[in-house]
């Protein structure tokens, strides 16, 4: 009697050890598929890949615009804020061109090299930007990003996604993965041990 009830409990922990190693493979696929269709294509179609050294050669603080000036935009994420233009001395080319802070800052407004967030109010915003402004000035060179295939004349600070927050983005899922595969034939061979016990 009391070896049937081992049974039924070795059985019982089997099971639940199967469905979390199973729940664990499906949530990292999901993980997979979910990274792959956000993060990859950013990484994917950013052409800024190459690093190198650019050099400041002025800064301007224009008047305030409207953000952001790309279509299809809703009027609620309209707001105006100072204008930052940074134009550096691309080393690669030796080329004058206009740095963004990332490919999203070109995508949301081409005519400033930062975009501030929405919910900063009017002060915050005019500080930061004389506040990132003063830090082009002092500190010259600097490293940035271009595209070594001339489509984009222009150069980004840093990218969103580079290649060592996409291996970071990966690495959960992976984990978790091969944590799920693991109990699975850990729990198989456990199944396969008592069939060889109880046989012989």
């Amino acid at each position: 009697m009391l070896g049937k009830k081992l049974v039924t409990a070795q059985k019982r922990g089997e099971t639940r050890a199967l469905c979390l190693g199973l729940g664990m493979v499906a949530c990292s696929m999901m993980m997979y598929f979910f990274i792959g269709i956000t993060i990859v294509p950013f990484y994917t179609k950013s052409v800024w890949t190459t690093e190198t050294v650019c050099k400041v050669l002025k800064v301007n603080i224009k008047d305030k615009v409207l953000c952001p000036n790309s279509e299809g935009s809703d009027d609620e994420d309209i707001f105006p804020y100072p204008c930052l233009q940074v134009w550096v001395n691309l080393t690669a080319s030796g080329q004058e061109v206009m740095l963004y802070q990332t490919e999203d800052t070109l995508e949301r407004n081409p005519k400033c090299s930062y975009v501030p967030d929405k919910s900063e109010n009017s002060k915050e915003v005019k500080a930061r930007i004389e506040t990132i402004a003063s830090n082009f000035k002092k500190y010259h060179t600097f490293l940035c990003y271009y595209d070594p295939g001339g489509m984009q004349t222009n150069v980004i600070l840093s990218r969103l996604y580079p290649p060592k927050g996409l291996l970071f983005a990966f690495l959960w899922p992976t984990l978790m993965f091969t944590g799920g595969c693991l109990v699975i034939v850990l729990v198989k061979i456990s199944q396969y041990v008592s069939v060889l016990s109880a046989w012989q």
